[in-house]
């Protein structure tokens, strides 16, 4: 499944990196890779990034992070973006570049199959939620200061709504249906993996509401969800703050 791979200067030495070229609809679709280099069936992690094209694009930092906390990582940059083929549609077609990189993930002999994890981080939450919803064998699922309602991105966001017509095809109240296929709340009764919610109360990119609209319809089906609410921060955790928050959601992870 994996079309190509080149290794890069890590910044942890027990950790290899990667960048791979892989398969999605047909198109080839770019990822980072982080393999603990003494790894033995460890936990695989799909780390799903935020925003849109340039903005947001995942930091080797972050998944040398999560790498460091025992994780097989693939981190991809979604269709179209650092030279891949096609063209992001924010969580429309492009969702499946998250769920095929699940796939990918799952393939590789050194993840061990029962333990595959999911985080989103802003319009990754949405990412995550999607595939989460169709790979029903990923153990959890994790929102960071996570997107789980496009009309409300569209309601919150005035600086996104511009883009939003031009990738989404128009606005919520023209065309009701692109925002709904593009909202996992609608279907949280399909999802079977646990869910960690985590969330800074002052998040000003990506509102607390979205964390607590995806808690009610957990409460309303019975779908048991973790919630980490931290009061005083915004989108972007302070520095020590973020790394402790991480530790933490992986170990987590590993114990759910």
């Amino acid at each position: 499944m994996i079309v190509s791979q080149v290794y890069l200067h890590s910044l942890n030495p027990a950790i290899h990196l990667s960048e791979i070229t892989y398969l999605s609809q047909q198109l080839h679709v770019k990822a980072y890779m982080a393999i603990p280099k003494k790894a033995h069936k460890l936990p695989g992690l799909l780390y799903l990034r935020g925003g849109i094209k340039k903005v947001g694009m995942v930091r080797i930092e972050r998944v040398i992070q999560w790498a460091s906390e025992g994780m097989i990582v693939l981190a991809p940059f979604y269709r179209g973006n650092e030279g891949g083929e096609g063209r992001e549609d924010f969580c429309g077609e492009d969702r499946f570049d998250a769920i095929t990189a699940f796939d990918v993930l799952a393939s590789l002999d050194l993840v061990d199959e029962n333990s595959i994890h999911i985080v989103g981080f802003s319009r990754g939450g949405t990412m995550a939620l999607l595939t989460a919803l169709e790979r029903h064998h990923a153990k959890t699922v994790t929102c960071w200061n996570g997107v789980s309602d496009m009309k409300l991105t569209y309601e919150e966001r005035i600086d996104l709504r511009r883009m939003m017509k031009r990738v989404i095809g128009g606005t919520p109240n023209k065309y009701p249906e692109r925002y709904e296929w593009r909202t996992p709340l609608h279907e949280i009764n399909r999802l079977q993996s646990k869910l960690l919610i985590i969330h800074g109360f002052l998040d000003k990119h990506v509102s607390v509401e979205h964390s607590f609209r995806l808690k009610k319809q957990c409460d309303i089906w019975n779908k048991h969800a973790e919630f980490w609410l931290y009061p005083t921060f915004e989108h972007q955790f302070p520095d020590v703050a973020q790394k402790r928050v991480l530790t933490n959601a992986a170990t987590w992870m590993k114990q759910t």
